[in-house]
């Protein structure tokens, strides 16, 4: 599974009929991220499951 496949970012834009990246970065943040390694983590990943929390209280 990707990365951005749990991210809160990763949405559906039915414009474009794809999934885009939401996160609020500028130009230099976008091209220093496509120039990292691809084994590398996003700085701005967030998990956007919802039930992770409700999990972790088990």
């Amino acid at each position: 599974m990707n990365q951005c496949e749990t991210c809160v970012y990763y949405v559906y834009d039915e414009e474009y009929d794809e999934y885009i990246c939401e996160a609020d970065m500028d130009e230099d943040d976008w091209a220093r991220l496509m120039e990292e390694r691809a084994d590398r983590t996003c700085p701005f990943w967030r998990n956007g499951d919802e039930y992770a929390v409700v999990r972790h209280q088990m």
